[in-house]
């Protein structure tokens, strides 16, 4: 679920490297929120990154 479905942004994937420099496997989730939101004057839920939100991508309903 955690994609932007203005944008498309997801999960990215690394590295956590410990004091040892050991490394295993990571995950970093979006910052996504499900929004109400205006698509060809109807309303439904969408999936929308914080970015897509700051910079009025979207028109909230």
């Amino acid at each position: 679920m955690a994609k932007c479905d203005i944008c498309g942004k997801g999960v990215h994937f690394g590295n956590a490297v410990s004091h040892s420099h050991r490394r295993s496997n990571r995950i970093w989730h979006s910052n996504v929120r499900s929004v109400m939101c205006k698509v060809n004057g109807q309303v439904k839920r969408l999936h929308v990154c914080a970015r897509c939100l700051k910079s009025n991508a979207v028109e909230k309903a």
